[in-house]
């Protein structure tokens, strides 16, 4: 099993997959991270990204699935959360821009591993049937009744 690309997991409601991504220190320098990303059909346009960086609470980033769908492919983002494909080294890579108060970092993801994750979480809310799982009127009515 190569360590960049472990077993994907997926139960009920969540598809996650746990991998190494590279945080970039300098153009020589870069160090393995774990990771976890998470697709949960109860945040059907949302991906969450959970970086073990070693301390006692990981860090989490939540941003749009759509956003990383369309960085598989080409670079978009801004602000925030900026995503890309490139090669580095001869292999595909996703590279990820974050920007939050508290710092930057940017990431390299191995390209085909991501690319099988989202397409699992895909199958499984197809894109344009985010809000199909969602009960909006009853939510809405809950909210409306705790007032």
């Amino acid at each position: 099993m190569n360590p960049e690309d472990p077993t994907p997991e997926d139960s009920g409601n969540e598809i996650q997959q746990e991998l190494r991504v590279s945080l970039i220190l300098s153009p020589e320098h870069s160090v393995p991270v774990p990771a976890r990303f998470s697709y949960r059909v109860e945040d059907p346009y949302a991906v969450h990204i959970t970086f073990h960086l070693g301390q006692d609470t990981p860090v989490t980033w939540v941003f749009a699935r759509e956003l990383l769908v369309e960085g598989v492919f080409r670079a978009c983002g801004q602000g925030d959360v900026r995503i890309w494909p490139t090669r580095v080294g001869g292999r595909n890579v996703i590279c990820l821009a974050l920007s939050s108060p508290a710092g930057d970092a940017l990431l390299e993801a191995p390209a085909g591993t991501v690319a099988a994750w989202l397409e699992r979480s895909l199958r499984r809310v197809p894109p344009g049937r985010e809000d199909a799982g969602l009960d909006v009127d009853g939510e809405l009515a809950t909210l409306l009744a705790g007032q």
